[in-house]
Parts: structure tokens; C-alpha cells; sequence
């Protein structure tokens, strides 16, 4: 499986989160499993930002989504972040591939919009699901 064919998502892109990003994602790409994948969770200011983890013990929940188009989605994915050349450095998210992990343990490599800002402060979404997160704030 090429790696630039997949997106992994954890936050607004997902279906539960926000529906105008939600809608330009499922146009262009396809729900192909769920997974997790090794990092930490944070709530941002109503939105998750996700940051790299050495501990296999931290995970974040999401959805991994294979591309179609993959040069037009992602300019697109990249200006919803905030992190295309039409602002300002330092941007608030990277988009970098990392290894996600399957339900059926099978591992790939897929984008992922990681948060590029100091977390000192943020709250911590220890289940590292941000779904159920919203749903039941304050038991992270």
C-alpha cells in the first residue's frame, strides 16, 4: 500500500466532528478502517491537537481514509489546518506520515496533521479518543 495514499484522522476531519470538513474529506476519500496510533492527545480550545509520543503506552484513536486525488485533497486538508503557505509560520499543525495501526494489527504508513504548538496547559485526553471525548467531557 503506497503511504501517500492514506490520511489518518482524530479530531474535526472524523464524521462526529465538523460537518463542512467531514463532507470535503468524504468526497475525496474513502473510510478504509479504523486504527491508532502512537502519540498524545490534547484539547485545544474546542478542537484535539495531537503530538508524537515515545510511549507505546500513549495512543490516539481515528480513522484511517484512503486518498483519491491525492494532490487535490490535501492542499485542501492543509488550508482547513491552517498549514498551507497562506499562514503564518509558525503554523498551529504539521502534516507528516506516520505508522498507523489497525484493528487487525496490520501497520501502514498515512498523513497525519500533527499540533505544532507547546501542549504546557492543555488538558490531556488520556483515552486518546477524541469521539468519545466530546461526548463526555471532563473523563478523558
Amino acid at each position: 500500500m503506497p503511504e501517500e495514499d492514506y490520511l489518518f484522522v482524530y479530531g474535526t476531519l472524523l464524521k462526529a466532528g465538523s460537518p463542512q470538513a467531514f463532507e470535503l474529506l468524504s468526497q475525496h476519500c474513502e473510510r478504509h478502517a479504523s486504527g491508532r496510533i502512537q502519540g498524545k492527545l490534547f484539547e485545544v480550545d474546542g478542537y484535539p491537537g495531537m503530538i508524537d509520543s515515545d510511549s507505546v503506552a500513549d495512543r490516539v484513536i481515528g480513522e484511517l481514509y484512503q486518498i483519491g486525488g491525492l494532490h487535490s485533497i490535501l492542499p485542501a486538508l492543509d488550508y482547513y489546518e491552517e498549514c498551507s503557505e497562506h499562514f503564518p509560520q509558525p503554523h498551529e499543525y504539521i502534516r507528516r506520515r506516520r505508522r498507523v495501526i489497525l484493528a487487525d494489527h496490520v501497520v501502514v504508513e498515512a498523513w497525519v496533521y500533527l499540533y505544532n504548538r507547546d501542549t504546557a496547559g492543555l488538558e490531556r485526553i488520556y483515552s486518546g479518543d477524541y469521539s468519545a471525548f466530546i461526548c463526555s467531557p471532563g473523563e478523558s
